[in-house]
């Protein structure tokens, strides 16, 4: 069967997150059950390079599915966006893909981004796609905190109860904290990431953007190893998948 990887964007606004649930639409069946519509006769199944929760979204999502039968990818592309049709979901990109790449499991680095609105007006043309905090952050002393959580730690302060990784211990390669305006944006890459841990993360620089927290409780929630003792978990419409990362890339 001919793999193709998906270059894929989305809305995460109205699904219960990329992966299928016993209840509401989900952005993988979206995209499956338009899919099927090329090969009515044979299931697809359409495997992605991170399981965005219900709420998130997605630049660059990267996507494998196998199909009975060769199809042109760009009729591919094509017929897929066509039977989307009103979802928010949309394949920017389809090419044919070796059938050893593994669009979660090739992945060798994701990145994310997460946005503030920190202004006392609320969002118009933003809503549903940031934070709105209507205090004023102090985004140098964020970046500063942020500074404190980059490189291989054990994570399980900012690590989801629910998490099945089999290990709390990653190596944060980025996580920067930025300006441009009104936003506030936070920048983090790494390998992989643990369930809700840039929001966990995030949660816990607003902390320190409110003056509330210093960078050095920062350090001493990393150094508990305890959920408690960390910050809350930031909004899920804030953040969003840029970048998915491969050793060779699929779209090149």
């Amino acid at each position: 069967m001919p793999r193709y990887a998906l270059l894929v964007e989305y809305d995460g606004a109205g699904f219960v997150g990329w992966q299928r649930q016993e209840t509401g639409l989900s952005v993988q069946q979206a995209l499956e059950e338009a899919a099927a519509r090329l090969t009515p006769r044979d299931p697809v199944v359409a495997v992605a390079a991170g399981r965005t929760d219900a709420g998130v979204h997605a630049d660059a999502q990267v996507v494998h599915l196998d199909l009975a039968r060769a199809i042109d990818p760009l009729r591919l592309r094509e017929a897929v966006n066509f039977h989307l049709g009103a979802h928010r979901v949309s394949v920017v990109t389809a090419v044919r893909a070796p059938a050893e790449f593994h669009a979660r499991f090739s992945a060798i680095g994701r990145a994310y981004r997460y946005d503030i609105l920190d202004r006392r007006a609320r969002p118009a043309l933003l809503a549903g796609r940031v934070w709105h905090v209507k205090r004023r952050l102090d985004e140098a002393a964020m970046q500063a905190a942020a500074a404190l959580l980059v490189g291989r730690h054990d994570f399980t302060s900012f690590r989801a109860a629910a998490c099945q990784a089999a290990s709390p211990v990653k190596a944060l390669d980025r996580l920067d904290v930025a300006r441009e305006g009104d936003l506030v944006r936070i920048v983090a890459e790494a390998r992989s990431f643990l369930h809700h841990q840039v929001r966990n993360l995030v949660g816990t620089l607003k902390l320190v953007g409110e003056g509330r927290w210093t960078p050095a409780d920062v350090a001493a929630a990393l150094a508990a190893r305890d959920r408690s003792a960390a910050g809350p978990t930031a909004p899920a419409e804030g953040l969003a998948l840029t970048a998915v990362r491969y050793a060779a890339d699929p779209f090149a």
